[in-house]
């Protein structure tokens, strides 16, 4: 980035000036039209040159005020997709996995802490209890993944004896790295060609509740949000409703 910079003004870039800096940053944005992140680099570069290695002062007054990241809505999956990648998966545990992702909305730190008591049949819910910022919470057990859950228990030895899905040792959770694997390969061999996460599950999870009517509410909370602004965002990924026609189409 320094070296970009230091083409364009034909100098060493610790003579390039603030001004020169707001100059160069006004072009990549309108003219290269480069990104927020590379922008905010830049910026953090000349920051670390100018202060800490040539020990010259770095006037924050200057204002050259930082854009905010582009925000990047997260690709969805559909039903059907969901579907094919449960399909393609013969592994009782693997499918086992993605079906509590989906069907919970779990994160996968949240499934890979999930212990043997904290599903409860009887009243259908998973107690999440290391959820984001060590909140507890519970979400919905479906009947589903009851079923895939007891198919996976009933078939796998060594049994598990303290964690859903465990690891190659007794008593140790499940690696993240696997969890991604089992996930990535499933979507693989569905034909799903989209960049897909174990997240990629939780929001698909989100976005499907949305879409059969669902509160954003109790979305929120089996989500385990702190702020509604957070789950607002999945507004903007659900479906259109097809009885919505465009006016060009209106009689």
């Amino acid at each position: 980035m320094l070296v970009q910079l230091s083409k364009y003004f034909s100098c060493s870039p610790e003579k390039v000036t603030a001004d020169q800096v707001k100059q160069y940053l006004f072009y990549c944005k309108e003219e290269r039209n480069l990104s927020n992140s590379h922008i905010n680099q830049t910026i953090s570069a000349m920051k670390i040159l100018k202060r800490d290695v040539l020990g010259q002062p770095w006037n924050e007054g200057i204002k050259i005020n930082r854009p905010r990241r582009n925000k990047h809505l997260p690709t969805i999956l559909s039903k059907q997709q969901i579907n094919a990648m449960m399909e393609a998966t013969l592994n009782l545990k693997h499918r086992a996995i993605m079906a509590v992702l989906y069907s919970a909305g779990l994160r996968r730190d949240e499934l890979l802490n999930l212990k043997m008591v904290d599903i409860d049949s009887q009243r259908m819910l998973i107690r999440v209890n290391n959820g984001k910022g060590n909140k507890a919470r519970d979400t919905l057990l479906a009947k589903k993944t009851l079923g895939m859950l007891r198919d996976y228990y009933r078939h796998c030895h060594p049994k598990p004896t303290q964690y859903v899905f465990e690891g190659w040792k007794p008593a140790q959770p499940y690696s993240p790295t696997s969890i991604r694997n089992i996930v990535k390969r499933a979507a693989a061999r569905a034909g799903i060609k989209k960049n897909i996460f174990p997240h990629s599950l939780r929001h698909a999870f989100a976005t499907h509740m949305l879409e059969d009517g669902a509160n954003l509410k109790l979305i929120q909370k089996l989500l385990g949000h702190s702020s509604l602004s957070s789950t607002m965002t999945y507004l903007h990924l659900a479906a259109i409703d097809p009885s919505v026609k465009s006016p060009f189409d209106q009689p």
